[in-house]
């Protein structure tokens, strides 16, 4: 009562102050807050179908495409300057790289234990050019490569083809003997390289033939087994080159003397020869 009271003698009071009408006061509400929504509850997976915690899961192997290995390549050969010269110019030149051989100490162990160097023998002319590995104790002795058991084989060889041993070239890869017959490191192959490609380059072949996997791998630069190279040619210089099992391997394996001489064979049978 008392503030209804209160409320008409303000509003006489304003009439009297010559007030004729009131404005109506607007009132601001605040925005309404949105308050998001809760995300539905995920359905819980029966637990019978969950493996106990700690359980490794088998992983099905994923298959990968299998992708063709590329055939293995041999690189291109060291280049050398054959040279086509008159018998007597071959004879003096291959004695001129026979005596920087004698001198040679370009690996040490070898020059401290060797007896003496053996360079080479046959035909300075010869048609075909035979690649051992490396001198061993008879070898060593006298001076001259293929003279031991191996080399006797290498002799039976030559005469089943028809030839004589003068009428070829033979030389090794190193030319001094390993100790202990070991294989020639890389390392001394690569010191004797120069003398390899000297003979090979004044006797200038026509075939070169590989006794086993060292001279066929230091040759032609690869690392393909001796049975992947065998029954094919591969060019060095203008030669012809066969790459065929070493007659020390022969001794250990006669069975695999079928395979040398269908090599040799094969060999003959480029050159027109029926073995």
């Amino acid at each position: 009562m008392q503030s209804s009271r209160a409320l008409r003698q303000h509003l006489e009071s304003l009439r009297a102050a010559g007030v004729t009408h009131l404005v109506r006061a607007t009132v601001s509400i605040p925005a309404t807050v949105v308050t998001p929504a809760r995300p539905e509850p995920v359905a819980e997976v029966a637990t019978e179908s969950r493996p106990p915690r700690g359980t490794l899961l088998p992983v099905e192997p994923v298959p990968m495409p299998r992708v063709a290995k590329p055939a293995p390549t041999l690189p291109e050969p060291v280049p050398f300057q054959a040279l086509d010269l008159p018998k007597p110019e071959r004879v003096a030149q291959l004695q001129v790289l026979q005596q920087k051989v004698a001198k040679c100490v370009r690996c040490d162990e070898l020059a401290r234990t060797r007896t003496q160097t053996v360079f080479g023998v046959g035909n300075p002319e010869a048609k075909i050019l035979f690649v051992g590995e490396a001198p061993g104790a008879d070898e060593d002795k006298q001076g001259e490569p293929f003279v031991g058991r191996a080399g006797q084989l290498l002799n039976d060889i030559i005469k089943a083809c028809h030839l004589q041993r003068e009428d070829i070239y033979i030389c090794n890869v190193l030319r001094c003997r390993p100790p202990g017959n070991r294989l020639p490191s890389p390392e001394e192959a690569g010191h004797c390289r120069e003398y390899l490609d000297g003979q090979i380059a004044i006797v200038n072949p026509e075939y070169i033939v590989c006794w086993g996997s060292c001279a066929a791998q230091n040759l032609l630069g690869t690392t393909m087994p001796i049975g992947k190279l065998r029954g094919q040619f591969f060019q060095y210089g203008r030669a012809k080159v066969l790459c065929t099992y070493h007659p020390s391997y022969l001794l250990r394996n006669p069975a695999a003397k079928k395979d040398v001489w269908s090599d040799m064979k094969f060999l003959f049978q480029d050159q027109g020869i029926k073995l």
